[in-house]
């Protein structure tokens, strides 16, 4: 069973002023889902200056929030001895390139085999940290750079600049259609409510920002390079998928396979049996929790989106 964090104070910050405690709470403590700062409002775990308040009720900004809850994980989160790539560690962080087909942590449906229970094999000291110390997470079939926290004080500062926005999180992407430039997408998510598993636009979703820039344009497809300001659930799919540029493999927000006209036969294949969102986690900026020396870390493609460029480039060809 991992302990977690005790009594906790968090000041609502001005910019926050009108939204809804429950809303402003998720954004300020990421790494919990809202279902579970909802139900700790409701429980009167979380109070402000003391006082029970509703999850609906506004914030003017600069309220102090108490929150005093044992914050336990409700299962055992086990050890499992599966093999990670980790590009990266000192005493206080550990960055890893994720393999697609991977699940970040233990969730319904998936309560072993996660990179979590990786880690808590890799280095048995995380089970006193929340999540393992993951700080944020990608899609199972999402490949590329993560960073892990291997003590509290690491992983408090490092989820302070992902709320601050200060972590930079570059993705490389490859979309259907012909885009002809890049942009920025502002465009708030939620789940979906006609269908639970997704997420959606909606207009009263939490605010989320993706910068797009072209890298190659081909016949049908975009290379493009897709930087994350906001880090919501499936953000830059439903964001692509939202302006028409879904990502190649993407059964939820993709649809089925699409082929352009007169494709050869090994495009064709490529497409077919690309059974993953063409999406990696290229490119990682942070400052170190200790040093506060700005670091970045930048992968190589993965051998599948780097031979659907070569057979797309191919095809141009022709």
């Amino acid at each position: 069973m991992m302990n977690k964090m005790q009594n906790l104070q968090i000041i609502i910050p001005k910019r926050m002023e009108g939204e809804r405690l429950d809303i402003a709470l998720a954004k300020m403590l990421p790494e919990f889902s809202r279902s579970k700062i909802t139900a700790w409002i409701k429980s009167g775990e979380a109070l402000i200056y003391g006082n029970k308040f509703k999850p609906k009720d506004k914030v003017n900004g600069d309220e102090i929030v108490f929150l005093a809850t044992n914050l336990r994980q409700n299962t055992v989160w086990s050890a499992e001895d599966i093999p990670i790539n980790v590009i990266f560690e000192d005493e206080d962080i550990l960055v890893l390139n994720k393999q697609s087909g991977l699940v970040t942590h233990p969730g319904s449906g998936n309560w072993s085999g996660t990179l979590a229970n990786a880690l808590l094999h890799y280095d048995p000291s995380l089970e006193s940290l929340d999540r393992a110390g993951i700080v944020h997470r990608l899609d199972k079939n999402t490949s590329g750079l993560m960073v892990v926290a291997k003590n509290q004080k690491s992983q408090k500062y490092l989820v302070e600049q992902l709320q601050s926005h200060s972590i930079s999180r570059e993705y490389s992407a490859i979309v259907y259609g012909h885009m002809i430039s890049g942009g920025t997408i502002s465009e708030p998510l939620g789940r979906d409510p006609k269908d639970r598993v997704k997420q959606a636009v909606l207009r009263n979703g939490r605010e989320a920002t993706t910068h797009y820039r072209v890298i190659n344009r081909f016949k049908s497809h975009t290379h493009v390079k897709a930087i994350l300001e906001t880090g919501r659930t499936h953000q830059i799919r439903v964001h692509l998928s939202h302006i028409g540029h879904s990502l190649v493999g993407d059964s939820i927000y993709g649809g089925k396979v699409r082929y352009p006209k007169k494709a050869s036969e090994d495009l064709k294949n490529e497409l077919f049996n690309f059974r993953r969102q063409a999406l990696h986690s290229k490119k990682l900026t942070l400052k170190h929790p200790k040093s506060g020396e700005l670091l970045s870390w930048k992968l190589p493609l993965p051998e599948d989106m780097l031979k659907l460029l070569e057979v797309l480039t191919e095809f141009d060809k022709n």
